[in-house]
């Protein structure tokens, strides 16, 4: 983690305590940061804050405030923060459970959602069940104890119904026909690994990562390496091929009960 990044969180942390005060009883770095594959010019800056009890409208409003990228710059392409009750973060609920969401950022479109029926379900909700199955794992604690005590995994049942609804989701944007290079479909391969890695091994890793254990075993070797390359700036795979992956991985998860 780099200076800028440090730096960030710290004051990010800091604004949020002046917001909800002794209701923040955990934060955490999450996602890239806190499976140590952050890419600066890449990739997101993940926050999961975790609060005692419900934060009331006016409070919501204010961490939005204080923390949107207009009032603190985020260093990265933008930041997803997500605030859960302590008892949801406990729960391993499959639903999305939380008390405010922000994406802001310099490239990022902003959101502020304060309930999670605000969230269109268009855009998926199964990211936060899984985002918080990551947390427990590998989450970074800014503040308060260790991210393993705080989160929960869903039941297996409800995290492979997630990775099915995720791997769908993906499916469903569009995509160029044929061998074209497919902008963004480096990131629907890798995503899709890290998928069936967690699905067969039971562990979250980066999504490079994932492609290249799954890659070891002898599985879309030359597409998974085309596709990391692409994070690197190479073009990236073409969308039929990507597609085709992605489908393999879905029903092999779908399949199993």
């Amino acid at each position: 983690m780099d200076d800028d990044v440090r730096g960030y969180l710290a004051e990010l942390v800091d604004r949020a305590r002046s917001v909800l005060g002794e209701n923040l009883v955990g934060a955490y770095a999450a996602g890239s940061v806190g499976l140590g594959a952050y890419q600066a010019g890449r990739s997101d800056m993940d926050v999961a804050l975790v609060v005692a009890r419900p934060v009331g409208d006016a409070a919501k409003r204010a961490l939005v405030d204080r923390l949107r990228h207009e009032a603190l710059p985020c260093p990265a392409r933008g930041l997803e923060l997500v605030v859960y009750r302590r008892d949801v973060a406990a729960s391993g609920t499959p639903a999305p459970g939380f008390e405010v969401e922000l994406n802001t950022g310099a490239t990022m479109p902003f959101r502020a959602a304060y309930d999670p029926d605000e969230r269109p379900e268009a855009d998926g909700r199964f990211w936060y069940a899984l985002d918080r199955s990551i947390l427990r794992q590998s989450g970074l604690a800014l503040l308060g104890p260790p991210a393993a005590d705080v989160f929960a995994d869903p039941a297996p049942d409800d995290l492979r119904r997630l990775l099915v609804a995720a791997l769908s989701w993906w499916l469903a944007l569009p995509t160029p026909d044929g061998d074209r290079p497919a902008p963004g479909a480096e990131d629907a391969v890798l995503g899709a690994c890290r998928s069936l890695v967690r699905f067969r091994d039971g562990v979250w890793l980066a999504k490079a990562d994932a492609g290249r254990r799954i890659a070891e075993r002898g599985e879309g070797a030359d597409l998974i390496g085309r596709a990391i390359e692409a994070r690197r700036g190479g073009p990236p795979p073409g969308g039929a091929e990507a597609r085709a992956f992605q489908r393999r991985v879905l029903d092999e998860i779908a399949r199993a009960h």
